[in-house]
């Protein structure tokens, strides 16, 4: 992966400054005060300083004296290594650690971002860990809406947020988006016919990359025009980005937002969130945040008043299996990672053809995990063909028959009817594959012989 800002040597980089930031945040994230304990925790370091400071157990009590633990070659080569924790990395890994995440490992994921996106630290932006993306999401929102205002979402948009702007009483604006992204002409319509007088959305959320549920992967047009908006009516982008290294498309990867904003006047509308669930492990519940201080900071403060820091442990086991890596290390195992899921979608293209050809259509994700269909009537007419209800057939008949999918009224915030739903395709099997379609399939015909309440014809 090469370093995208070998285009920009020439050019000096503005970073906005950090009182930018204050119109954005909540009254929530003003009103909170730096923990007194943590906010401490850095001059324990000072050299020569006797700190009696926080509450912190002795590690001398704790049961645990070694861990190890095994893990692949990222060449797939069919080897093994043994990682060991020594004493300081175990001392490290069983006590309370910084808020923002583990020195070693921010170090670790900061030269990262600036490896595939071309960012560098004097740029007014840093990394903050956190227990999986949507933890940092979740306090990214809390950080920046206040309840009532308005939201921009892509729709359909990854169902997991659409509960969390709804605890915050937000109104949803839904963004139209195709197989090329978010539909930057819809966007720029919101916006330029804006009720005068009411405050516009401050944050666009979106997932670019083998989106969760749709599968599309924003084009690198439709990305700089958007940004362009951002900063034509001053709102920031929430890049979720879990599915960046699970692409497996024939074109060249399209450049974050994180990095694109390099060609902007100035940096720093653009938050952005990576998680590691996809490729090392879910459970290990890591994922980390890269964006403009000021919000950074906000997140951290949330941290140490709600659950204090990321598990230590699992942030030293995973710091050492990626320094034993490496960067190309690391790259090599997210490029195989994105093989095998293409490999998985190609299997399950296969069943679809097969099986749902003039029942459903579909655009071929190019990254991700997930096939976005929809469901025809067989009525012949285009207009008709695109207003079924995919709810019945996929909640009672296709689970009747024996097979789970998502209806997608449950991504689109005013939970719509739509025909369209979400399969995963990442988990099973070949044959489960095309038992699962042959499956919805024999739903589908019976739910076109029925009734219309379950399927409009």
């Amino acid at each position: 992966m090469t370093d995208s800002r070998e285009t920009n040597v020439a050019k000096t980089i503005k970073a906005l400054p950090k009182e930018f930031y204050a119109t954005f945040l909540s009254d929530a994230a003003k009103e909170r005060k730096p923990s007194a304990i943590r906010g401490l925790f850095p001059l324990e370091k000072v050299p020569g300083v006797i700190s009696l400071l926080a509450g912190k157990p002795n590690v001398s009590t704790f049961p645990f004296t070694s861990l190890s633990f095994n893990a692949r070659s990222p060449d797939g080569d069919g080897g093994e290594r043994v990682i060991n924790l020594d004493e300081t990395d175990l001392a490290q890994g069983l006590q309370y650690g910084d808020t923002a995440g583990l020195k070693d490992l921010l170090e670790w994921i900061t030269r990262l971002q600036e490896i595939n996106h071309g960012r560098q630290k004097e740029e007014g932006w840093r990394v903050s860990i956190g227990s999986g993306s949507q933890d940092l999401i979740f306090k990214a929102v809390a950080a920046l809406v206040n309840p009532g205002e308005s939201v921009l979402v892509e729709s359909p948009v990854y169902a997991g947020v659409i509960p969390m702007f709804q605890s915050l009483h937000c109104n949803q604006i839904e963004v139209e988006t195709d197989s090329e992204g978010i539909q930057s002409s819809s966007l720029r319509t919101i916006l330029e016919q804006w009720p005068e007088g009411k405050p516009k959305p401050k944050v666009l959320y979106t997932v670019p990359y083998g989106c969760n549920p749709t599968g599309m992967t924003a084009t690198l047009h439709r990305r700089k025009e958007v940004l362009k908006l951002a900063r034509e009516h001053n709102f920031l982008i929430l890049e979720d980005d879990p599915y960046f290294y699970l692409y497996y498309g024939k074109a060249p990867r399209y450049p974050s937002y994180f990095a694109l904003e390099l060609e902007e006047p100035e940096v720093g509308r653009v938050l952005r969130f990576d998680s590691l669930s996809k490729v090392l492990s879910a459970g290990i519940r890591i994922g980390f945040a890269s964006g403009p201080e000021p919000l950074l900071n906000a997140m951290d403060q949330h941290t140490a008043t709600s659950n204090l820091q990321t598990s230590s442990l699992t942030q030293v086991i995973v710091v050492k299996l990626l320094r034993s890596w490496g960067h190309d290390g690391f790259t090599t195992h997210t490029e195989r990672v994105a093989a095998f899921y293409k490999g998985k979608r190609d299997i399950f293209e296969r069943a679809m053809e097969k099986h749902l050809s003039g029942l459903a259509e579909w655009e071929t994700p190019e990254a991700g995990m997930f096939f976005w269909f929809k469901l025809l009537t067989g009525s012949g007419d285009n207009e008709n063909a695109s207003s079924g209800d995919s709810k019945s057939v996929i909640e009672t008949t296709a689970f009747a028959k024996g097979v789970l999918a998502l209806p997608g009224t449950v991504f689109l915030p005013n939970g719509r009817p739509t025909p369209y739903v979400r399969a995963s395709f990442s988990q099973a099997s070949e044959e489960d594959v095309d038992q699962a379609l042959q499956r919805l399939r024999a739903a589908i015909l019976e739910a076109r012989a029925g009734t219309s309440e379950i399927f409009p014809i």
